[in-house]
């Protein structure tokens, strides 16, 4: 089989490599798609990003759905044949942090296509995968490639989750990349009134207006843009920031009101924070890191039609076009998800 393998900075390679069987409790899936994330683009990029490095070559990608080709030995409720999305979540579900229900924290966490560990956690771009069965979300009346959208739609109902209540609120979005798209579908679904939202490039915003913000600003054009919202204290009760960039939360939290909850997505680094206005707010910042049990309700909110995710997947390239696809995933002028065919 063919696996996508990052071995440095801007070295990305098509390898072969063997199939593996299903053991007990696990399925083989034949891919069908496979969605190019963030971190995936720091490693083509970068080769990492802050302290994470590439030190040996990794298969890259954790946004996946494919077909199943065989079910090991004690596997019920999946059959050979469907389309399942599979989580990439794999905690131990025995560490401290396990048995408190934070599975997305777990010490010993195997996350595909993850560099935090030596040796690395090999990712899941590959033309078979073999994975537990309690990964695999059946993903009938779905497209493969919307079933490869529930990663990225998890990471932003985990997001609407720190948040709590939205009901009715003023949301501010900063950063309308794939996982800002998601958290303004998110936080409309979650009952959020006002959606502003803030980005750098026309493309990603009048992604974000189909996605169904009410308002957004480009704030290259317009540096001022949410000067408007900090009257008064300030007017947003919830901001996702997703950029990951000092700037956006900066302006973000000038317009923020007194009590309001900054959920904090981005991950461009160690950032500098206008502490005094945190304080004097009183606002609450909170981190937001991966997921688990929103995997299968991403599935599920997206097969009853309550979340469309299809306008943001911009382009699908074949598996032997893969550095074109990650090129064109870099591109924030023309790609909001650009996925692999890997069928």
């Amino acid at each position: 089989m063919k696996s996508i393998v990052i071995h440095a900075e801007k070295d990305l390679r098509i390898e072969e490599q063997e199939e593996q069987q299903p053991g007990p409790g696990e399925v083989q899936v034949r891919l069908a798609a496979g969605g190019i994330c963030g971190s995936d683009l720091h490693y083509y990029n970068h080769g990492g990003f802050g302290p994470i490095r590439l030190k040996e070559p990794m298969i890259l990608g954790h946004e996946v759905s494919g077909h199943i080709t065989a079910l090991g030995a004690g596997v019920t409720g999946l059959s050979v044949g469907q389309l399942v999305a599979v989580s990439p979540s794999r905690p131990c579900g025995n560490c401290r942090f396990c048995n408190e229900g934070r599975h997305n924290q777990c010490l010993n966490m195997r996350f595909y296509g993850s560099a935090m560990p030596f040796p690395h956690i090999q990712g899941a771009f590959r033309q078979v995968l073999v994975a537990d069965a309690a990964q695999c979300a059946p993903a009938d009346g779905l497209t493969s490639g919307e079933a490869a959208m529930a990663e990225p739609l998890s990471v932003c109902l985990h997001a609407a989750r720190q948040a709590g209540d939205m009901m009715g609120k003023s949301v501010l979005v900063t950063g309308c990349g794939p996982i800002g798209i998601l958290c303004i579908l998110a936080a409309r679904r979650a009952g959020a009134d006002l959606i502003v939202a803030t980005d750098l490039s026309p493309f990603t915003l009048d992604m974000a207006r189909t996605a169904g913000a009410d308002l957004t600003i480009n704030m290259a054009e317009n540096s001022d843009g949410l000067d408007r919202f900090t009257a008064d204290k300030g007017t947003f009760e919830v901001l996702f920031e997703c950029s990951g960039a000092t700037p956006a939360l900066t302006a973000g939290i000038a317009a923020m009101r007194p009590g309001g909850k900054i959920i904090q997505l981005g991950l461009g680094g160690d950032m500098s924070l206008p502490m005094m206005a945190i304080t004097a707010k009183e606002l609450e910042l909170k981190g937001s890191f991966r997921f688990h049990e929103e995997f299968f309700t991403a599935v599920s909110l997206m097969q009853k039609g309550l979340i469309d995710v299809k306008p943001f997947i911009t382009q699908t390239l074949p598996l032997d076009q893969a550095v074109e696809a990650f090129e064109l995933a870099s591109d924030r002028s023309r790609a909001v998800k650009a996925q692999i065919a890997f069928a």
